[in-house]
């Protein structure tokens, strides 16, 4: 046998189940929250560092979508 096919049939052998997994989920996927994390990446390059963490925070927040300033925080007072 050729060894790196042998090679290919233990590694679908043993990933067989997280493989066939990927069908039983719809075809979930990571896209979305890896494309937010390059976004935040890049970020952080065109920042050249942040002196602390609060700002740090709130840029990505703007950055990837996430942070609406002009939302008022929910009230749960009457809870």
């Amino acid at each position: 046998p050729i060894p790196e096919i042998a090679r290919l049939g233990r590694t679908l052998r043993r990933w067989r189940a997280a493989i066939l997994a990927y069908f039983d989920t719809a075809g979930a996927s990571n896209g979305p929250t890896e494309a937010i994390n390059g976004v935040i990446e890049t970020m952080r390059r065109v920042a050249r560092g942040f002196r602390n963490f609060d700002n740090y925070r709130l840029r990505a927040l703007l950055a990837a979508g996430g942070h609406r300033p002009w939302r008022k925080a929910p009230n749960h007072a009457h809870l």
